[in-house]
């Protein structure tokens, strides 16, 4: 299982229990787009090959 915890500054993961952060400037880049506009959906599957994805998309926008 995958945690993802968003705030302004970037995203905090737990991932096969391994914990880590990932900084608004490097999703930014893998993405591609401006950090309130990412999607959670978008997030995960950067940290994970194969997610479970459920649910619609939310930016992070309107998450934080």
């Amino acid at each position: 299982m995958t945690l993802l915890s968003f705030d302004e500054t970037g995203v905090d993961v737990v991932y096969e229990g391994t914990e880590f952060r990932l900084e608004k400037s490097l999703v930014e880049e893998a993405i591609g787009k401006a950090y309130p506009d990412v999607t959670d959906h978008e997030v995960l599957q950067i940290v994970d090959e194969d997610p479970a994805i459920s649910g619609e998309p939310r930016r992070i926008e309107d998450i934080v």
